[in-house]
This record gives structure tokens, sequence and C-alpha cells, in this order.
């Protein structure tokens, strides 16, 4: 059934009030008035609702019923992903929010090959958070999770280190895996993973992520890609705690 987010707001007098942008989706879905479809709040609260009006301004749809969203898993995960070239960052944000993730933050690291910033940056946000967006109106989310930046590293691992399972995705470490770190914390709510760009991580920036308290935790014997890494991590994380 198609799904859409507005905000709880827009939800009153037992009608969902849906934008110019929503109406334009509902022309192209070809849904037709006294048909019915998903309304999310983005809380967490799925509205069955019927279309009554739709026009150039918008749509409105009478609400039928309210269920609790079944989309969102009970640990809430936030993937820490390095600045990248091309469409990769694309292709983590939206395979992040399919998995469950609440949150990705995007920051530089050292051996970055690509650095928006200013404009180009703020282009880039505007893109990421529609692909969130359209990813969790797919997968039945529903919450839309957020895109945001940092500017540092530094400031990327203090913020993860803040959840109860705080793993840092680092090539060079051999001694503590995935596996062993995430039965360590098995009762953790918040998780945060932290990959990084194409070129790994340098000694410093692990350091400092041991520093501030992370989980340095090795992938395996074989080297991930940039966009492969976060998500195998996600993966796991949402297997071990029942959530796939």
């Amino acid at each position: 059934m198609a799904r859409f987010f507005v905000t709880a707001s827009n939800i009153f007098g037992g009608i969902a009030y849906l934008s110019s942008s929503d109406a334009e989706h509902i022309k192209a879905l070809r849904i037709r008035n006294g048909e019915t479809f998903t309304v999310c709040d983005g809380n967490g609260t799925d509205y069955s609702c019927v279309l009554t009006k739709m026009d150039k301004e918008g749509a409105e749809a009478e609400v039928l019923s309210t269920a609790p969203s079944v989309g969102e898993p009970t640990v809430k995960a936030t993937v820490y992903v390095a600045f990248s070239k091309g469409d990769k960052l694309e292709h983590v944000v939206q395979k992040s929010v399919e998995l469950g993730a609440v949150q990705i933050v995007l920051f530089p690291s050292r051996r970055c090959v690509a650095r928006p910033e200013g404009s180009s940056l703020a282009k880039r946000m505007v893109r990421l958070s529609r692909i969130a967006e359209e990813a969790a109106k797919q997968c039945g989310r529903g919450i839309v999770p957020t895109v945001t930046s940092v500017s540092s590293f530094a400031a990327a691992a203090e913020m993860a280190a803040a959840a109860d399972l705080a793993l840092f995705c680092y090539e060079d470490e051999t001694e503590l895996s995935l596996k062993a770190a995430m039965e360590s914390r098995l009762e953790a709510k918040t998780v945060s993973i932290l990959a990084g760009p194409e070129g790994g991580f340098d000694n410093k920036e692990a350091l400092l992520a041991k520093e501030t308290g992370m989980l340095s935790v090795t992938m395996g014997s074989r080297i991930l890609r940039c966009e492969t890494a976060p998500l195998v991590a996600l993966t796991s994380v949402m297997f071990a705690s029942g959530n796939l």
C-alpha cells in the first residue's frame, strides 16, 4: 500500500492534509477518490486513510483507523559514515534506512577523497535527506531517519561514543571481532557504527576512537569497501538484536 509522511500537526479533525508534492505522487500512482493508502506522522503512528479530495494545492484524506508503525526496530542504531566519492553515500543512506537506522551522520576523515563544503555540501544533504524519505516510504518505516553532518572526525567519534554499544569498524583491528563486541553488550538499546572512507582510517583516528571509549572491531579477514562495511555492521546488529 502506498505510504506518505506528513507532520503530526497536519492530521486533525479526522483528516490528513497532504502537500502538493504528495498530491503529485498520488496522481502518479493513479490513486483515486475513495481509494485507501497509509499516512505516517513520522512519530511511529500509521493512519489508514481514504482519499477524499485532491487538487494542485494538495490532497485531503479521511482517517479510517490508526495503529503503531511496525517498521521500527527495538534498537536505535546510528550510522556514522565518512564522505566518499560518487554515489556511494546515496547507497549507504538508502540501505541504512531500509535496515532500520534512525540516523545517518556524515563526517570528514583524513583519507577522504571527497570533502564537500558550503553550497556543495548543502545540496548533497538535501538530496540525501530526500533519498532517506523515499526509502522510509518504500520499506514501511514509522519515522524518516535524519541525515546530518559534522565538521570533523573527532566530533563524530565523540557523538558515536555516547551509545550503549559504540562500534569502530577498523580494517587493522585483529583482536576484537564484531560478533564478540555485540555479545558483550546484548542489552544495548542504542548502537553507533562508525565506518571510514575509501582509504580507511589512519592510526591517529583509530587511537582517538579508542580513547573516546569506542570498541575497535574487525570485520573479518576480507577488506570491505567503504559502502559495504557500515551496512554489514548494521545488518549484524539488527540480526543479533532480533530485528531481522
